[in-house]
């Protein structure tokens, strides 16, 4: 059942970018050249997105267990922003603006056949391969300890004297 709906939301998506112009990367150049010729669209178009999904993340924030999964996976604000994720955001931003395309649109440029798509979604594979080959060579840090409460560490220095 779960694909079924993963399938149905996808296809609901796709179409939403194919009716707002999303899957056009000169709509998007359009957008991000805020110096010449701006396209606000997109603007508009997540604005419109936002104010589907807001409701529907504050009410999947409450619920011990999602509908169709069982298990609920929202983002954990406890996560620190690593330089990874900068440099992560960095190289998606940069690649957005040369291209005008991103991956969900690019996968429903797919069905047009048209190269270009092919080529974006083959660089992404590139790249989350060759990030997957650096963190594999990368060594890592210790976790972080937690932080002590005042009175464990006032017991902790009460016990040693």
């Amino acid at each position: 059942m779960s694909a079924i709906a993963a399938a149905l939301f996808g296809l609901i998506f796709g179409l939403g970018l194919v009716i707002s112009g999303m899957t056009d990367p000169n709509r998007i150049l359009a957008f991000l050249d805020v110096a010449g010729d701006w396209d606000p669209s997109l603007a508009l178009v997540m604005a419109g997105a936002i104010a589907v999904a807001l409701p529907a993340y504050t009410l999947a924030q409450g619920a011990k267990a999602a509908v169709l999964d069982g298990a609920s996976h929202l983002p954990d604000r406890k996560r620190p922003v690593t330089a990874s994720l900068v440099v992560g955001a960095a190289i998606f931003g940069v690649g957005w603006g040369l291209s005008g395309l991103c991956p969900g649109p690019t996968i429903v440029l797919l069905s047009t056949a048209q190269l270009k798509a092919f080529l974006f979604l083959g660089a992404v594979a590139t790249g989350i391969w060759a990030a997957a080959l650096i963190q594999a060579k990368t060594p890592r840090a210790p976790e972080a300890q937690p932080r002590k409460s005042a009175e464990a560490i006032q017991r902790a220095v009460g016990s040693q004297e």
